[in-house]
Parts: C-alpha cells; sequence; structure tokens
C-alpha cells in the first residue's frame, strides 16, 4: 500500500491574503488541488489522507468531490504545528492500513513534484527504508547564529535543499515521531521528517528531486508558480517531453499484465 500524507494546515500568514495559501486559486483552481492531482493521476498511489485547519475540512471535502479525487481516504483536522497535522494523518492511516505501507509525506503547496521523483520516493522506502527528496544548493550556503556575523561557509557541492515528498514505511515515521513526542521539547527544531529521524541516529536516503517542485509561501511564489504552470502547459500542447513520460506508463502497463 503506496499512501500520500497531504499536510495543508497552514494559516498563510505570510502570503498575507487572508485565507491559507493552499486554498488560493491559480487559473481558477486551489493550489492544493494542484498538489492532489499529482497523486491522484499516479498509478502507483492507493491513498490519500489530507489535513487542514479543522473549519476548512467541509471546504475540503467540496473540492474532492468537485475534482473527483477518489483515492482521499480521509481529511483530518490539522494541529498546532505542521508536524502534529502529519502526525494526526499518520495516526489515521495507521488506523486503516497495514504497518509496511509506505507513506509520502508532502506538503500541500508544492504543486510541482514530477511523477518520476513520486516514483523515485517509493523505490527509495522498498531499498533504503526511507527516502529524502532534495536537489543541489546552487548558491553559495552561509551559516549564522545571530543573523549578522557569517560564522561558516559549507561546501557548496556538500550542500543541498530538502524537498518533499520524504517518504518512510509508516511504523517506522510514527515510531519516530513518539519519540520525539514523549520528550520535553517534542518537535522544537524540528523543521520535517528528515531532521527527526536524525535526531535520533538513523540514516536519510536521499531522493534526486525536480528543480521545479517550489513550495508556493509568499507573494512572489505566486509569481514562480504561474511561470511554471504556463511552462507546463505549453509543454503539454506543443507535445514536449510527453513522449518519455507516455513510453513509461506503457511499459509499466504491459509489465503489469
Amino acid at each position: 500500500m503506496n499512501i500520500a500524507i497531504v499536510f495543508a494546515g497552514g494559516s498563510g500568514v505570510r502570503m498575507g491574503a487572508g485565507i491559507p495559501k493552499q486554498f488560493l486559486e491559480i487559473n481558477g483552481k486551489p493550489i492544493i488541488i494542484y498538489t492532489l492531482q499529482l497523486f491522484q493521476y499516479h498509478d502507483r498511489i492507493d491513498k490519500i489522507y489530507i489535513s487542514v485547519l479543522e473549519h476548512y475540512i467541509p471546504y475540503m471535502n467540496d473540492l474532492i468531490g468537485e475534482y473527483h479525487l477518489r483515492k482521499v481516504a480521509k481529511v483530518i483536522p490539522g494541529g498546532e504545528t505542521a508536524q502534529d497535522s502529519i502526525y494526526n494523518a499518520l495516526k489515521e492511516a495507521e488506523r486503516e492500513n497495514p504497518q509496511d505501507s509506505v507513506v509520502l509525506i508532502h506538503d500541500g503547496v508544492r504543486p510541482f513534484v514530477s511523477y518520476e521523483v513520486i516514483s523515485n520516493n517509493i523505490d527509495s522506502v522498498l531499498e533504503h527504508g526511507n527516502g529524502i527528496t532534495c536537489t543541489p544548493c546552487f548558491e553559495t550556503i552561509m551559516i549564522s547564529k545571530n543573523g549578522e556575523e557569517v560564522d561558516g561557509v559549507p561546501y557548496r557541492k556538500e550542500t543541498f535543499a530538502a524537498q518533499a515528498p520524504q517518504s518512510f514505511y509508516l511504523k517506522d515515521i510514527i515510531e519516530a515521531h513518539d519519540t520525539i513526542r514523549a520528550t520535553e521539547n517534542r518537535y522544537e527544531n524540528m523543521v520535517d521528517a528528515c531532521t527527526i529521524i536524525r535526531s535520533q541516529g538513523k540514516e536519510a536516503h536521499m531522493v534526486p528531486g525536480n528543480r521545479g517542485n517550489i513550495k508556493v509561501t509568499t507573494p512572489e511564489d505566486v509569481y514562480m508558480f504561474r511561470a511554471l504552470l504556463q511552462y507546463k502547459e505549453n509543454e503539454q500542447a506543443f507535445g514536449l517531453g510527453l513522449t518519455n513520460r507516455i513510453e513509461t506508463r506503457m511499459n509499466r502497463a504491459t509489465a503489469h499484465k
């Protein structure tokens, strides 16, 4: 069983739009729908669980019906933090699915992860036990404790930006969360699932991500979103880049017969 856990419990403060950023409409469609459709139409994803702000659950359910997102198993109330929201969804998935299910934890405002990256995350879990999507940093990263002086500059070739999905066996990531939740500081400084498992001394295996897998957080990101969306529409209109994807799906369908 391969399950997508899509967390979208943010309030959108940094966007300053008055509504959560995941529900902002771009070309007449909410951002979260673009994200969910990536998993809805991926042939290796079996179920989707979504966590959102509790008072947005009825609206989310309406969107699920409107866009025929049949793989969505349930919409769960979000928690106090992003990690709480993820944990709520993981626990709901645990009640209904085998412990050895593969779960792909994905941000509701990352609507451009590629089909191949999703597949490679699943394969990484099956081979290594987890998969952390990331891309090499093109800019120099600086370390500063006070935000004023530079304390260190790591080698750029050794720096990578963590993205999503981040993927695990269901039982493993729940155990990691339970360990953190039992500590005094809980999720303090735990920015993602990779941070959680690394804090417990567990290895994290990298999965190369696609460069356009942006997180829509600020108004500037919306412009980037529109540009990437137009690029993809042009790609489809002129058939660019479709041949390999079609051949991949045809070969997979043949292999399953």
